[in-house]
């Protein structure tokens, strides 16, 4: 029997670590997924376990390359971002994986900006908000000034993508769409390394940029392989859907964040976006993408199980609210938010109005869940507006969780009468995108026009 041709995709997320392997239509044929519970770095943070990830990962390897049903042609890895491994000489770690979340000396970063041109300058340059160690270029300048010896070990601080490739070819490279996401490191509008890179010596620790949508040539225990350099998770979701619409789109990729990607909106950021936690993502080929981002999944959370308890119900009931349109608030729902925001009169802000309000004065779930719904609505158009502002973008793609809810899906649809509103389910589309990323070096089929799924949503009210 012969073997099935897959590329393998390490798609490695905080909590989910994860290995597809993809046929050449990019059917998943086989899936393993583990946990690590995190370590602690030398501060006592918490941080991911590095060692039990590349263990994990060679091993994974080592059971697909000596499996007679696949045959590996190619690998790619897509990870989460903002996160370095740093390396010696001789490619050892020489230091934790600090979590991004790891707090940052609030001394250390208001020297860094007032060196630098101060943080409403720095952050329109390299569309980067003031985030700390979420700055993945901030984690480099801190170890230069306050562990010294540890920064003179580093040879090359890689991405957590590259670091995954790193492991495959031993060739240590930088991959823009890791750049490119909030790190403080690139001069978007001259489109290259920031200064302060070359001033503090950072660039040392950079290792030259490869192509994200090339694969070089490489072995796996004596068997050919063509491997990626990786690409952060973010922009590898955006590219199913770059290679299967060419009219211009708003990505709106839904789950904690609620994070809105325009690929056809060029304009640089302006200081009052970057308030409003818009950023710039850089997509595969080099083009950045503005985004804005909301925390919308982590208050539809908090907001439900403030319900369930008010009402006595399961903190997942919600799922079980058909949409109606009966109950919303107001005239049109969240049509009049719309139209407040584009004449400048909605104001963002990181949560709506419904955390304010007495649930007493509902008399159903369903009926105070619409009100949810109607004010997150609210702050979900204002966000969206951001990155659809003088772009000629029509049609709206809703991924993630948001795009499984009706209301939302509907209070979207009404919102932008003159866009198409989509729900947009595929396969893991993170790995699907590292997947599709070096396609031309390894497949030699079209891929499939099936790999994303549409259900249209129009501005009355109703799911077609």
């Amino acid at each position: 029997m012969s073997r099935i041709p897959v590329i393998a995709i390490f798609d490695i997320g905080k909590t989910n670590k994860k290995l597809f392997l993809f046929d050449e239509q990019y059917n998943i044929v086989l899936e393993k997924s583990e946990q690590f519970p995190e370590v602690i770095d030398e501060d006592g943070d918490s941080c991911e376990n590095l060692s039990a990830l590349t263990n994990w990962v060679r091993s994974c390897l080592q059971q697909v390359f000596q499996d007679a049903t696949y045959q590996v042609r190619a690998l790619n890895f897509s990870t989460y971002g903002a996160s370095f491994v740093h390396i010696d000489s001789e490619g050892t770690a020489v230091a934790p994986l600090y979590n991004y979340l790891k707090p940052y000396p609030a001394g250390l970063q208001e020297d860094f900006y007032k060196k630098y041109g101060g943080e409403i300058a720095f952050s329109i340059h390299t569309a980067s908000p003031v985030l700390g160690n979420l700055n993945s270029g901030m984690q480099l300048y801190r170890l230069k000034y306050t562990k010294p010896e540890l920064f003179d070990r580093i040879h090359y601080s890689l991405h957590l993508p590259q670091y995954m490739s790193y492991l495959v070819t031993g060739r240590a490279y930088s991959d823009i769409t890791s750049i490119g996401c909030h790190t403080g490191l690139w001069n978007f509008p001259q489109n290259h390394y920031h200064e302060w890179i070359y001033r503090e010596a950072i660039n040392e620790k950079l290792a030259a940029i490869f192509p994200s949508d090339q694969l070089m040539p490489s072995q796996w225990q004596g068997q050919a392989l063509l491997t990626g350099v990786g690409l952060h998770d973010s922009s590898a979701a955006l590219i199913p859907y770059l290679f299967h619409f060419t009219e211009p789109f708003v990505l709106l990729s839904t789950g904690t964040w609620c994070i809105s990607l325009n690929p056809f909106n060029q304009t640089r950021l302006t200081y009052e976006e970057l308030q409003q936690d818009c950023l710039c993502y850089m997509e595969y080929r080099g083009k950045p993408i503005k985004a804005s981002r909301l925390f919308a999944g982590y208050e539809h959370e908090q907001q439900t199980k403030r319900l369930a308890t008010h009402f006595n119900v399961p903190p997942d009931h919600y799922k079980k609210v058909a949409f109606n349109a009966d109950l919303l608030p107001g005239v049109n729902g969240s049509a009049g938010a719309a139209a407040d925001n584009k004449a400048g009169k909605t104001v963002m802000v990181q949560e709506s109005a419904f955390g304010a309000r007495d649930l007493n004065g509902f008399p159903t779930y369903e009926a105070a869940y619409h009100q949810f719904m109607a004010d997150l609505m609210t702050q979900q158009v204002a966000s969206l507006n951001l990155v659809l502002h003088n772009s000629p973008v029509k049609k709206i793609f809703v991924d993630g969780g948001f795009s499984k809810n009706p209301i939302y899906m509907n209070l979207l649809a009404n919102a932008f009468p003159t866009h198409e509103v989509y729900a947009a389910s595929m396969a893991q589309a993170s790995a699907l995108g590292a997947a599709l990323a070096g396609h031309t070096a390894w497949n030699r089929h079209a891929p499939s026009s099936d790999l994303i799924e549409l259900k249209s949503y129009s501005a009355q009210l109703a799911a077609k």
